[in-house]
């Protein structure tokens, strides 16, 4: 009898990409997705370990699960993740109905560890200290039709103080130009329209294999891959970022005018503390070159409020810096302390209702700046592809939802286009004006000016979503709520 399986993805993009990755190694073991994930045969969960509370949320999450294994026999529950990397034995010994324990380092290894499991009626835990196979060229069962991740680099070099990822993904290893391209071409090949190339840090791609400016080399080359519409990257570091880079995405047609680009704080002091590796004038001169090349760029960032010896001057130059920079968006957290780094043992911790009162300042003056610049384009007739998941209803109006180029999130009325508006589907492009510019998302009641049927739209109607690549289920920045909690 086939098994089914689900997967509960939590944190970061590299999380959805080794979420697929694991999708598509229990596909081609046999099993099958559960059609209600409440009566899966197997639980995954792929965990986090940089948001606050994340060990919180996976034991209570095992918490519920423990009745359901008891009422479910052969039911079986895998963690994998960043806090699997990070607990190891202790998830079993904290939750013994736990069947596997295994790293970000050996994802390729869930289904032996499952099987080994059931054959030996024991708890297996598996923790690699080293990658031993790049994820990517495990198969993948797709979410999307038509946007697709693609992993340049796992790990990250960087030691910024209020981090973990370095200790839980390793240091930083590049997959070469080659196997990237040949990735982007083979989603290209099967109607894929988005890609975005993702890593801890994108800039510093080719550092392993001697080439400094292989990222730029990577986006150009990205040009020429045929039915390759739209190309994004995330994350840059502000110390690694080149002109060659702004250059390529200035003339590359298919690279879009989006920007992801961390702040973390706008106070050089802090940034000291944080070993940013960068100064607020430096992160600046990088705004001024990308708009300089790219005048309509859409930037976000991320901001973290609170660090360790945080003064009001320091966080007063963080509102400077915003102000200046005039964000698109911004994800803002909180700063609370994360146990295994340097950051959660500094001196001057800052008391918890002087952060709140900051970070309400902060995220004031962020939607004010969204605003406006969403303001800005009402009148602008905007390109749209068409999204999965983003349909919203206003009382009697249903309107559809996809992303600009930039990638700010539209709403939109499905009527005209040479139809009364049916057949419009998720991977489809479309063309819009925009009447109304809200602080997270632009929305658009007129008819639809043009619409193109793709074959993204086909596959997602078939539903055949599932190959050889990953795929993206979202964006940082723009779209997503101004602000995120705590860090």
């Amino acid at each position: 009898m086939t098994r089914s399986y689900t997967i509960r993805t939590y944190g970061c993009q590299m999380n959805v990409h080794d979420s697929e990755r694991m999708a598509g190694l229990l596909e081609a073991s046999g099993y099958a997705r559960s059609a209600d994930p409440a009566d899966a045969d197997v639980v995954v969960i792929n965990t986090c370990a940089v948001r606050e509370n994340a060990d919180n949320r996976l034991y209570g999450n095992l918490g519920h699960l423990a009745p359901v294994k008891a009422a479910h026999p052969g039911m079986q529950i895998a963690v994998g993740g960043c806090l699997a990397q990070k607990d190891r034995a202790e998830i079993v010994r904290r939750a013994p109905w736990v069947d596997v324990v295994f790293g970000t380092h050996n994802v390729h290894a869930l289904p032996v560890l499952l099987e080994r499991a059931r054959h030996n009626e024991t708890a297996q835990v598996e923790i690699a200290e080293s990658l031993e196979v790049f994820p990517s060229t495990l198969p993948a069962r797709r979410e999307s039709a038509y946007a697709g991740w693609v992993s340049i680099s796992v790990g990250c070099n960087n030691s910024c103080t209020f981090c973990i990822v370095p200790s839980l993904r390793g240091t930083e290893k590049d997959r070469r130009p080659g196997d990237v391209l040949a990735e982007v071409a083979a989603l290209a090949a099967d109607g894929v329209l988005e890609v975005t190339l993702l890593g801890q840090n994108v800039n510093s791609y080719g550092v392993e294999f001697g080439d400094r400016g292989a990222f730029a080399k990577l986006l150009r080359a990205c040009g020429s891959v045929a039915g390759l519409e739209r190309v994004r990257f995330t994350s840059p570091h502000p110390r690694d970022f080149t002109s060659d880079v702004i250059s390529a995405m200035a003339e590359t047609p298919n690279v879009c005018p989006q920007l992801h680009m961390p702040l973390q704080s706008g106070s050089d002091d802090v940034l000291r503390r944080m070993r940013r590796s960068y100064r607020s004038s430096r992160y600046l001169s990088i705004i001024d070159e990308v708009r300089a090349a790219i005048p309509d760029a859409a930037i976000s960032t991320d901001i973290i409020v609170g660090f360790p010896g945080e003064t009001e001057a320091d966080f007063q130059a963080t509102l400077d810096v915003v102000g200046a920079a005039r964000f698109g968006s911004a994800f803002t957290f909180q700063y609370s302390p994360r146990p295994g780094t340097p950051a959660a043992t500094l001196p001057d911790q800052v008391p918890k209702a002087v952060v709140q009162e900051r970070y309400m300042r902060l995220v004031a003056l962020q939607e004010e700046i969204s605003w406006e610049a969403n303001r800005a384009l009402e009148g602008r007739v905007v390109e749209v592809l068409v999204a999965t998941g983003e349909g919203r209803k206003d009382g009697a109006t249903r309107r559809l939802s996809g992303r600009a180029r930039d990638g700010r999130l539209v709403h939109f009325s499905p009527g005209a286009a040479g139809s009364e508006g049916s057949g419009i589907r998720p991977g489809d492009v479309v063309e819009v004006t925009i009447g109304y510019g809200a602080p997270h998302h632009l929305v658009s009641d007129s008819p639809v000016l043009t619409h193109r049927r793709t074959r993204a739209g086909e596959h997602h109607d078939a539903g055949t979503r599932t190959g050889v690549a990953p795929t993206g289920l979202g964006l940082p920045g723009f779209g997503a709520p101004l602000t995120k909690g705590k860090s």
